[in-house]
């Protein structure tokens, strides 16, 4: 029976090896009537959310400041890799979430928005484009690149100090060295990594191994892998230790969030950073309530 099992094993890790790298299909290949309609208002919410879903929109941030390549980048959470593995239960909110409701969550935490209904146009429209872009992929099959790929513990503890001399060297010539972000006109063309305008304490990037991880593989962009595993580390810790808007599910008692939702020894809410308490109501930046809607 064990021989059987780890023959199954080495059998599903030759085939994974062996598996081709997925073909990305090119925008021109967007078909022509109302089901291209949607793939392209999907493209255009995910590459300039505040223009394509305005008020849904409550930083400066749009969905390809993250998922990078408008979705089509491995390692940095791409929609070809995510969209055929949903349904899927979710241990944020402790239930099965479908493709729209996970994208509804980056609504209200990345985009610190009232989020699009379900079954509304804009969640169809993103759900039309990930779908096109997964044409080909094998439903209920995690590929390699989706996600972030894992990064190794530090060898030293984060230190706040050493992120944001790091940060002053690799990152503030995209990011600013207040961290928010650089503007062409009113288009954001790198994001805002604290502050008001960007993402609230419930979004993954707020956890500070996601950030790592996301660091690590894909920036200084352009320049992927170049930082150690520690310089990746540091200057996570170090933007995550930053004032950002509230966590949408606070509910008027700091410790009792961070017990609930923040429990882990990468979340810097509810913590005290350089005398300053982050989530702190007195000091952080508002949520934009959703209304109405089911999250």
């Amino acid at each position: 029976m064990k021989l059987r099992l780890s023959l199954a094993i080495a059998a599903a890790i030759l085939l994974a090896a062996q598996a081709p790298a997925p073909v990305i299909p090119d925008e021109a290949s967007i078909p022509a009537g109302p089901s291209g309609d949607a793939i392209r208002r999907g493209l255009a919410i995910f590459t300039d959310t505040r223009a394509a879903a305005p008020q849904h929109a409550g930083n400066q941030l749009r969905c390809a400041n993250c998922h990078l390549d408008a979705g089509r980048t491995a390692g940095a959470a791409p929609l070809w890799a995510a969209y055929g593995n949903f349904p899927a239960f979710r241990e944020k909110n402790g239930r099965i979430n479908s493709f729209e409701k996970r994208v509804q969550d980056c609504f209200i935490y990345s985009m610190n928005a009232a989020p699009p209904p379900l079954g509304g146009e804009v969640l169809l429209a993103v759900s039309a484009y990930a779908g096109w872009l997964a044409q080909g992929q094998r439903i209920g099959v995690s590929p390699a690149g989706r996600g972030f790929p894992t990064i190794a513990a530090p060898p030293s503890p984060p230190d706040h100090a050493r992120g944001e001399a790091l940060f002053g060297e690799h990152c503030a010539s995209c990011h600013g060295e207040a961290g928010q972000g650089m503007l062409d006109g009113d288009m954001v063309i790198n994001p805002p990594l604290w502050g008001a305008n960007s993402y609230n304490w419930g979004a993954g990037m707020a956890q500070v191994d996601k950030a790592a991880a996301f660091i690590r593989a894909n920036m200084p962009l352009g320049n992927g892998n170049s930082l150690t595993v520690q310089q990746a580390w540091d200057i996570a810790w170090f933007i995550d230790g930053q004032v950002r808007p509230q966590d949408p599910r606070f509910a008027g008692d700091l410790a009792a969030t961070r017990t609930a939702h923040h429990n882990r020894p990468w979340s810097r809410y509810a913590t005290n950073v350089a005398g300053r308490m982050l989530g702190d109501p007195a000091t952080t930046p508002p949520h934009h309530t959703p209304t109405g809607h089911d999250f």
